[in-house]
């Protein structure tokens, strides 16, 4: 079992500064962006993980991501009947910012998820039993203050608890993308640093120009050896205006978007065409 991260992942930024410039069309002339981050959140709402690596299939999520889901305890979760629920049916950073103050880790091969609050110590209970799954919601619960009985769940058959997941089943298999280029757009109009985990982001990546990813759409694109398609930009909820590393809610991120740049996206999503492998410093480029 790994040990638990420190609460606040702290954002390894490129030692090169980012070129901001206005949206261009991505070419095979074009200085080619580069991942710098890869992320997967193994239960929606709590802890990012980086990866060094990571192998995508087609037509599937990022493994291991949002596999798992916290209730808000107002409804019973049926996995013999997987209709996608709203976001707001869990626990999630729009509503409940103290989900930032926890440090979580989750092991693949044991099944166990390490959790560690800013005060208290770090205590384990496995996702794969009834009665593990029992004690980290009932911890979250009480954190939280939730009325009602949450429940920590898992969805068989690749089902996912993604954002997006209520518009299509294709969506829900769907891999999101920030560019730090646009980050930093958003950064320099604000006049404070934002952090990127803000947008729980899948895939980082910087080298490229401010907003360029909101031009991609339409073609596909080569990232490592996978073949990828941007089919959505990605609208941010106030789930963005909590600071990972405090969980403070201290910014109004939808509205500074909005007042800046005449929309409130920040990234993207794409599906996975054909399979490969990403690592960081795998280029970004036309497929």
């Amino acid at each position: 079992m790994p040990p638990c991260t420190e609460r606040a992942i702290r954002w390894r930024r490129s030692t090169d500064p980012v070129t901001i410039a206005g949206p261009s069309l991505l070419t095979a002339e074009s200085t080619m962006p580069t991942i710098h981050d890869l992320y997967r959140y193994p239960v929606k709402g709590l802890s990012p993980e980086p990866l060094k690596s990571v192998a995508v299939n087609a037509g599937e999520a990022l493994p291991g991501d949002r596999s798992f889901a916290i209730t808000n305890g107002t409804w019973k979760f049926d996995p013999t009947s997987l209709t996608p629920h709203p976001k707001t049916d869990f626990c999630m950073l729009a509503l409940h910012e103290k989900l930032a103050t926890l440090s979580t880790r989750y092991d693949d091969a044991t099944g166990t998820l390490s959790v560690a609050g800013v005060d208290g110590p770090t205590f384990q209970a496995s996702l794969k039993t009834p009665e593990g799954r029992a004690k980290i919601a009932a911890f979250v619960g009480k954190l939280l203050e939730i009325d009602g009985t949450p429940e920590l769940v898992e969805a068989p058959g690749g089902h996912r608890f993604t954002d997006v997941s209520v518009v299509s089943a294709s969506m829900m298999q769907a891999v999101s993308l920030v560019n730090l280029a646009s980050v930093k757009a958003l950064e320099d109009w604000l006049g404070v640093p934002v952090h990127p985990l803000r947008f729980r982001a899948n895939l980082y990546f910087d080298g490229g120009k401010a907003w360029e990813e909101f031009d991609w759409m339409g073609g596909d694109l080569r990232i490592g050896d996978a073949i990828v398609r941007p089919v959505l930009r990605t609208q941010r909820c106030a789930a963005t205006n909590v600071d990972p590393e405090t969980a403070d809610r201290d910014l109004e991120v939808p509205g500074a978007l909005r007042a800046a740049f005449g929309h409130p996206d920040m990234g993207i999503y794409v599906e996975i065409v054909k399979g490969g492998t990403w690592r960081i410093g795998d280029t970004i480029a036309p497929a």
